[in-house]
């Protein structure tokens, strides 16, 4: 469990520094959750395309990759005011 906090974290720091712009989440808990569900997303594209197998997860540099499309959603989102950016408030 910590190992999937610490890779997400991580995962989610570069996803922002590789994607910077005003509407990215930030603070420790969005930024973790960002890297976990680029993880996730890795994992489930990965599982489907045959790639990773039933029981095994993405690795770390997929899921940079993973949080980067997280980020890039959550971006268009805000840009279409479908969300509220939370550096707004």
């Amino acid at each position: 469990m910590i190992w999937i906090l610490v890779v997400g974290f991580i995962a989610g720091i570069i996803a922002r520094l590789l994607s910077p712009g005003p509407n990215n989440p930030s603070g420790f808990i969005l930024t973790t959750i960002l890297g976990i569900a680029g993880a996730f997303l890795a994992t489930f594209i990965g599982q489907q395309i045959g790639h990773y197998g039933p029981n095994q997860g993405a690795g770390f540099i997929t899921a940079t990759i993973g949080a980067l499309v997280v980020l890039f959603i959550w971006n268009r989102l805000v840009a279409r005011n479908v969300i509220s950016d939370p550096g707004s408030r």
